[in-house]
């Protein structure tokens, strides 16, 4: 094991929480309104929200532009906040991500924050419902630009903001379920802690530096710790 991680960066979906669908519900009902269909099958595995509308307004044979796309998030954040608390996704916090948080959180050497494909707003809407929103201070999103390995970068000048010191990539580590987040990772040139709790298994994260079948196995993702 390499030096201490210091920053520790979550995904959301697949990683800390599942919706049960909320999300995507949210998404097709937004897009419903928008354009008068909900629009193509939508690949939510580690893409950030500005993408997948970005894709969704092209589709429809529209150029996004910002008062479009605000208009369709204010939109999504109305059914999100809806489907989240109507009782008709029954989401839930995953496996071992509580534990994880209350241990990781709670060390005043180690800074916690957000890398997440969400919107700033879905993302504390989601973290706020599953009571999991005080652990975050701080993080990079869906909203800060629609390449996932440019959020990296982000990640690193809020927490320095956040914490009031700077992190090297080589002390981050970026937790999530997803290629795309251990492509995040390695632009970064951080290391990744991929955990199968997501829709994909664990033979198709093996480029992560570990690979979990969940949060629960602390006896690995505690190496990281010292």
């Amino acid at each position: 094991m390499s030096a201490p991680a210091r920053l520790w960066l979550f995904d959301i979906d697949g990683t800390l929480v599942d919706t049960g669908g909320a999300g995507m519900r949210a998404l097709k009902d937004a897009a419903h309104e928008c354009f008068g269909a909900e629009g193509p099958e939508l690949d939510l595995a580690g893409s950030t929200d500005s993408g997948i509308v970005a894709d969704m307004f092209r589709h429809f044979g529209q150029e996004p532009d910002e008062a479009g796309i605000e208009s369709f998030y204010a939109l999504y954040l109305e059914h999100l906040e809806r489907h989240l608390g109507g009782g008709r996704f029954p989401g839930r916090v995953l496996a071992g991500a509580l534990e994880m948080l209350e241990v990781v959180a709670g060390r005043e050497d180690i800074t916690v924050g957000l890398l997440t494909g969400n919107i700033e707003s879905g993302a504390r809407a989601k973290m706020r419902h599953y009571g999991l929103d005080h652990h975050f201070g701080f993080g990079a999103y869906g909203c800060d630009h629609p390449d996932r390995n440019r959020l990296g970068p982000v990640a690193l000048e809020r927490a320095a903001a956040h914490a009031g010191r700077t992190f090297t990539p080589e002390e981050t580590l970026i937790i999530g379920d997803t290629p795309k987040d251990i492509a995040c990772a390695r632009a970064l040139g951080a290391r990744c802690l991929a955990v199968a709790t997501g829709s994909i298994p664990a033979d198709g994260l093996q480029e992560a530096d570990h690979v979990l079948a969940s949060l629960e196995e602390r006896e690995v993702w505690e190496k990281f710790l010292s």
